[in-house]
């Protein structure tokens, strides 16, 4: 439904061309830009309800106090998985996880693998490259999520948020008290719920659209010409070239298997371009504008920095292996 406005908006009343470059570009911006403040909204308001009933309090304590062994990084990197979201999309629910207090390294693990893994690329990876790289793929995917989210975790990194996101937290925990004190009920709850679901929305707003008006930018751009020439098996240093250029580009996993697939055909490295892949759809540029709203540029470059190395080294890996 999105995606038919957003046609209608475009090629309808713009009159703008579908075939062209900046229609393409103008469309995904309206149509990016739409699912994404609806996205925010309405997980700004399940996780309002979740924070006035469930106790997410003994939630927190409970994640941050029970020797789960690293289970929790791995839960929320598989529920990251499972989770159909590019890179921006899944920063909505990120935020959401992070208002109600979870910890921020099990926060991290499910943002590194929900953008890297989903159903709709696992089942083209299957029919592009069989079932062993399909199930490395989704293997490493899910494992880079759970080590990252730990390592991460281990940082401590709280104190790297943004005084708007430790505001939402605080004033999260005000209204949940003052709501089990007066017994409120849900139908005065839902008025305050809604408007700090609105509030987060106007609070981004800025950040996602011009993280989106990047990535719309950028939409469809690969010099294939460029990796051809650079990132053959000779070289050594072709897996960080690849995700290293794969950081401004924006598109997610299903929408990159394709590209994929050319490359490898043009005798690239599998590996290699796996990493590339994970590069365009974990590490993006519109990804980290929206990411500053939430944190602060030092969290951010520790964050792109640890997915970085660990993308790399899955990369070498990758081509040892396949």
């Amino acid at each position: 439904m999105i995606q038919r406005f957003a046609d209608w908006l475009v090629y309808g009343l713009f009159g703008m061309n579908a075939e062209t470059h900046l229609g393409s570009a103008v469309n995904f911006f309206f149509y990016d830009s739409i699912k994404i403040l609806i996205l925010l909204f309405s997980i700004g308001m399940v996780m309002g309800v979740v924070n006035a009933y469930f106790p997410i309090d003994k939630l927190r304590r409970y994640l941050t106090a029970r020797k789960l062994y690293g289970l929790q990084y791995l839960f929320a990197s598989v529920f990251g998985a499972i989770t159909p979201f590019c890179s921006c999309s899944s920063i909505p629910l990120f935020i959401g996880f992070v208002k109600g207090g979870i910890p921020l390294g099990v926060t991290f693990a499910f943002l590194i693998t929900s953008p890297l893994v989903n159903e709709v690329a696992v089942a083209m990876f299957l029919g592009s490259f069989g079932l062993r790289a399909t199930v490395i793929y989704v293997v490493s995917g899910i494992l880079l999520g759970t080590i990252g989210g730990f390592v991460l975790g281990r940082f401590k990194l709280e104190r790297y948020l943004s005084p708007w996101v430790r505001q939402l937290q605080a004033q999260s925990d005000r209204e949940s008290e003052a709501w089990a004190e007066k017994h409120t009920p849900f139908a005065g709850r839902l008025p305050v719920i809604a408007r700090d679901a609105w509030g987060i929305v106007r609070g981004v707003l800025v950040y996602v659209l011009v993280g989106i008006g990047v990535g719309a930018a950028m939409h469809g751009f690969v010099p294939e010409g460029f990796f051809e020439q650079y990132m053959s098996k000779e070289n050594w240093f072709a897996v960080p070239l690849a995700v290293v250029c794969a950081v401004p580009m924006y598109a997610n996993a299903a929408g990159i298997v394709p590209v994929i697939q050319v490359f490898v055909a043009k005798g690239i490295p599998l590996g290699t371009a796996i990493a590339f892949m994970m590069g365009v759809v974990g590490l993006s540029l519109p990804e980290a504008t929206m990411l500053k709203k939430v944190m602060t540029w030092r969290l951010i470059g520790m964050f792109f920095g640890v997915v970085t190395l660990f993308i790399i080294l899955s990369g070498y890996v990758f081509n040892l292996i396949l």
